[in-house]
């Protein structure tokens, strides 16, 4: 698990760093050279995906998307725990949704072999990533439902 974690993360970085390094690229070439980078945002979009959806697994599995904690101080233990399930058994039946969706599309782009539209790149490809990260964190959500929630220090 904790190679998945490092590779999910390191991953994520990299299409983090390489956005910034091409957005610098291409402001200098704009402003020193004035020359922008011909499918620069084409490729920020492709990164920007891929920022977010190799992330969501990992935020999944570590707890650290936005969480509305305010009553968990004073609900009992056994609604704490129910809650857990219930919510984390949502974001299974959402996220696979969403995948299946996503897989749809890819198949239908690959069916008309769909491009980008400035470098003429396969969208499938992307589709199909997408839809593997959505059904990965959906797993990720299927296994904390049937893991116990952390302690809140309610009784």
């Amino acid at each position: 698990m904790r190679r998945l974690e490092s590779g999910l993360g390191l991953v994520a970085a990299a299409a983090l760093f390489a956005m910034m390094a091409l957005t610098l690229a291409d402001v200098l070439g704009r402003k020193l050279v004035g020359v922008s980078l011909p499918g620069s945002v084409e490729i920020t979009e492709l990164l920007m995906l891929a920022v977010i959806f190799v992330a969501l697994p990992l935020t999944s599995l570590r707890g650290e998307h936005v969480i509305f904690d305010l009553l968990d101080s004073v609900l009992p233990a056994w609604l704490s725990r129910a809650q857990h399930r219930v919510s984390n058994l949502a974001c299974v039946a959402l996220t696979a949704g969403a995948a299946w969706l996503v897989l749809q599309r890819a198949l239908r782009a690959s069916e008309d072999g769909d491009l980008t539209a400035q470098l003429g790149l396969p969208v499938d490809v992307f589709h199909y990533a997408t839809s593997g990260l959505l059904l990965a964190t959906a797993l990720v959500h299927a296994a904390l439902a049937l893991r116990a929630p952390p302690e809140t220090g309610n009784a």
